[in-house]
């Protein structure tokens, strides 16, 4: 699955669109390094979105197309640096 298309998704950007342009300004790395919006995100791959002052780490759990607005928080697990 395309990364800008997992970040809507599972609920961790609200559009696709604007998932799209966090990638295009170098907001969103992919176990540590930059990636377009076309990158595949496998499972175990680690997201840092950076959004303003908040910094938000998740490890991908899966990676389905169709998941339930309850369901989306399962699809990735949030990290938190010690």
């Amino acid at each position: 699955m395309r990364l800008d298309k997992y970040l809507k998704v599972s609920r961790l950007i609200k559009r696709r669109t604007v998932a799209n342009e966090a990638c295009d300004e170098a907001c969103i790395l992919v176990n540590g390094r930059e990636q377009k919006a076309g990158y595949q995100v496998k499972i175990g791959d680690v997201i840092q979105l950076n959004l303003g002052k908040r910094v938000l780490k998740v490890e991908v759990l899966s990676t389905e197309d169709n998941v339930s607005k309850a369901a989306a928080s399962a699809m990735y697990r949030e990290i938190t640096d010690q």
